[in-house]
């Protein structure tokens, strides 16, 4: 009977003898959990990595709207100044072991992620106690300005056959439209013609607002490019396409 009893401890303990001699020592769900968490922290600092200068409020907008991330401090100026923008985010992960666990174990925990023009892709985030306070908010980045198509349209100059087009005043009629301060004009003769690019600035990534014109002696038309030729390093948006059009997509 008292060799029976011995036993006994030794079949519990026999399964943790094989994890702890085969495997090495064996992790804690929650180390585990917090390991889930981790790359969730990494997985924001990759979408947030870009070389396009930001501000610290631009940096925290974006980070609150990948799954999983909540923004709970903003720190820094802009990704291009000084050591760029902290963010700190607070994440959930979860791990479960059949062995030691009666149910998943799930945690919460906050990180820091650089975001600068430095970080590494796949940079670990550094953990950290999480701030007090309910998550950060951000307002919507602002509407941009209307492009004035009509306007453009009815204001410019026609040019009869054979007449000359005047840049100066073609000047003088975009400054009279007074146009909001973010729309960037640029103007352009060649040719006997004049071009013109309206356009507000994009976000890098969908396509860029613009508005082309072209004036020439028997001819004066307004226009926007197709959306594939407004997409990034496309050439769309810019005053050599009013002077001469790329061809059409297919």
């Amino acid at each position: 009977m008292r060799r029976i009893l011995l036993l006994a401890p030794l079949l519990v303990l026999t399964p943790l003898l094989v994890l702890t001699v085969g495997c090495g020592a064996v992790r804690s769900s929650d180390e585990e959990a917090t390991d889930a968490a981790r790359e969730v922290a990494t997985r924001a600092g990759e979408l947030l990595r870009s070389q396009r200068p930001r501000t610290a409020e631009e940096v925290g907008r974006s980070a609150t709207g990948i799954d999983g991330v909540e923004v709970l401090r903003v720190t820094g100026t802009s990704t291009h100044d000084g050591d760029g923008v902290d963010v700190t985010v607070r994440t959930t992960g979860s791990a479960y072991n059949e062995w030691f666990d009666v149910q998943e174990i799930v945690v919460r925990r906050c990180f820091a992620v650089r975001v600068s023009p430095r970080s590494r892709w796949g940079e670990t985030p550094r953990e950290l106690d999480c701030p007090d306070g309910p998550p950060l908010s951000f307002a919507p980045p602002p509407a941009p300005p209307r492009l004035p198509f009509r306007e453009l349209r009815a204001s410019l100059p026609r040019v009869a056959e054979g007449g000359r087009v005047d840049e100066a005043g073609l000047r003088r009629t975009l400054a009279a439209l007074d146009l909001d301060p973010a729309i960037r004009t640029e103007v352009k003769a060649e040719g006997g013609r004049v071009g013109v690019m309206l356009s507000v600035e994009g976000n890098h990534f969908d396509p860029q607002d613009c508005l082309l014109a072209r004036v020439e002696p028997g001819a004066t038309e307004v226009w926007m490019p197709p959306r594939i030729q407004r997409m990034p390093g496309e050439g769309g948006c810019t005053v050599g396409n009013a002077l001469h059009p790329l061809p059409p997509p297919h």
